[in-house]
């Protein structure tokens, strides 16, 4: 195995190119970041009301922070830094 597609060993923390190359550069890792998006990344609390929709939505925004987690280890990886995303958002 190359110095680039190396993974980091059991004992270290996953740096952000670890991330990359199994989320971004390997197919399987791709289909399973897919995935994860198709489940958790979309709110599922639209079909109730009161309390149980606020709690959905706490549900929901967990979720959601694992998805948001990896894609920000990949954008590190590739270079886009937290500046760049929080400008990108805010222009929305």
């Amino acid at each position: 195995m190359s110095d680039e597609t190396k993974i980091s060993e059991p004992h270290q923390t996953a740096t952000p190119e670890d991330y990359a190359l199994i989320f971004e550069s390997n197919k399987v890792g791709q289909r399973i970041l897919d995935d994860l998006i198709k489940r958790f990344a979309y709110s599922s609390s639209n079909h109730t009301d009161g309390i149980n929709r606020i709690l959905n939505t706490f549900e929901d925004k967990g979720a959601r922070k694992a998805i948001d987690f990896i894609v920000l280890q990949i954008n590190r990886a590739n270079g886009v830094n937290d500046d760049e995303q929080i400008q990108l958002s805010s222009d929305e």
